[in-house]
């Protein structure tokens, strides 16, 4: 690209061409040309609002809307020439556009600035990704779903500290997760909601004195409505922000998750077997089988939580309106949506194909006196012990349990007695974990008629 071409781009200021320094810190075209797509629907849709409102005649709408189709088909194909001189990904296609079909290329770029018209195709692509997003999501509570319906009476143990604390149900525990889940579709679809507004027609920073229908651009787009003011238009980046919010909260889900994937997945717990499709072998050591996908999710939230305190710091101190700053505000974004959706599909397709084992599962929910809250609460409904008095009696009968090296089924009913007299034979049908697990039936507890029932719900809002 030649030295004029590049002033003619940026207009008669400007007597000589970019410093080579100057040039690579202000090109973005190595990054946001992945709005092209966004870019050159803005540009159709914007010509043919300039058509219908007289601003610009049909035959120069049409042959820009033909060249603009070029161009597309040059850039999905891989055929399109890229020039760091041409800044960014709209004077690249405009500069095309003009070899295209001639002098109606300039007349495109009539009552509208880069400042709409990025803001527009950012707003386009975070849309799209956020779409992509709640999709992921709901495939990856179907999968939750399929898991949590197979299992929705094997007992596992339920844990807090990572120590045995009462047995659940698998089916419960995967349906946890589904309501994670449905709360990161939620923050997505909530920030779709205010995202639909249309920057274009914004221009500069001020508006327009052409005669403009910028509800006509808008709805062309997909959007509820043009925004209101056309100096947050053209300075808003809460769009973003708010789509990188909920990807760290559902990245630190994913996370979690993950985390107990790796824990499950090792010798000692021999929870769930991952499939070899999402795990990896040693170098070194031939009996290894590592959930390597599981830790590459888990680690995903540094980078995504890390663009969404870039784009924040970038934000923060600017004054209205644009400022270059801003193109700074992409990169990131672009990282942290394919690491979200990456992570997305890893995650789901590991829950589709893991195995739960269902007597390693039951065998460790019956360990570690999980059933001491339910021999608590026998004392306190049959005896009509207070709470804390309960909770004494059934400490003191742990304690001799540990002792004895047993569990407290295990304890003879002279020995239950010898913590409180009124204990009687009765007292040994709320000890087993399949008895604790059928008594929570509490709306949203583990029991296997309530998770059956949670499935259902979530059936249908699916």
């Amino acid at each position: 690209m030649t030295e004029k071409t590049q002033n003619t781009m940026w207009g008669g200021r400007f007597a000589t061409g970019p410093d080579a320094i100057m040039e690579a810190i202000n090109a973005s075209i190595g990054f946001d040309r992945r709005l092209f797509s966004q870019d050159i629907a803005g540009s159709r849709a914007h010509a043919a609002m300039l058509a219908a409102q007289g601003i610009i005649s049909s035959s120069d709408a049409e042959a820009i809307r033909e060249g603009l189709l070029t161009v597309f088909s040059e850039i999905e194909s891989g055929d399109f020439a890229f020039s760091t001189g041409l800044e960014d990904i709209h004077m690249n296609v405009e500069a095309r556009l003009k070899e295209v079909i001639g002098d109606a290329a300039g007349r495109l770029h009539t009552a509208r600035s880069r400042n709409d018209q990025v803001a527009t195709d950012f707003r386009l692509w975070v849309r799209d990704q956020t779409d992509a997003a709640v999709s992921g999501l709901r495939a990856l509570q179907r999968a939750l779903l399929s898991q949590a319906e197979a299992g929705a009476d094997w007992i596992m143990p339920g844990f807090t500290h990572l120590q045995t604390a009462q047995p659940v149900t698998w089916g419960h525990h995967m349906l946890a997760y589904v309501e994670m889940f449905g709360r990161d579709a939620g923050r997505f679809g909530d920030a779709r909601v205010r995202m639909n507004e249309c920057p274009l027609g914004a221009a500069a920073l001020a508006g327009t004195s052409f005669p403009i229908d910028r509800h006509a651009t808008a709805a062309a787009l997909g959007f509820d409505r043009p925004s209101a003011n056309s100096l947050d238009a053209v300075s808003d980046r809460d769009f973003a922000l708010e789509f990188l919010a909920a990807a760290s909260i559902c990245a630190m889900h994913l996370s979690r998750l993950a985390e107990e994937l790796v824990i499950w997945s090792s010798a000692q717990f021999r929870f769930v077997t991952l499939s070899d499709r999402f795990s990896t072998g040693s170098s070194i050591m031939p009996q290894k089988k590592n959930p390597d996908a599981a830790e590459l999710i888990r680690a995903k939230i540094g980078r995504i939580m890390g663009a969404n305190v870039a784009l924040m710091m970038v934000m923060k101190g600017l004054a209205l309106t644009y400022s270059k700053d801003m193109q700074e505000d992409k990169e990131q974004v672009f990282d942290a949506a394919d690491s979200l959706m990456l992570a997305l599909a890893a995650m789901e397709g590991m829950v589709k194909d893991m195995t739960a084992n269902r007597a390693n599962l039951e065998k460790a929910a019956a360990s570690g006196f999980s059933t001491a809250t339910d021999l608590a609460d026998w004392l306190v409904r049959t005896l009509g012990l207070p709470f804390r008095d309960a909770h004494h009696v059934t400490g003191r009968l742990v304690a001799l349990a540990e002792a004895k090296g047993c569990d407290l089924p295990d304890l003879d009913l002279d020995e239950m007695k010898s913590a409180h007299s009124g204990i009687t034979q009765d007292v040994y049908g709320v000890l087993g974990v399949h008895n604790s697990v059928a008594s929570r039936q509490s709306f949203g507890g583990t029991a296997p008629d309530q998770v059956r029932a949670r499935i259902a719900d979530w059936k249908k809002r699916l």
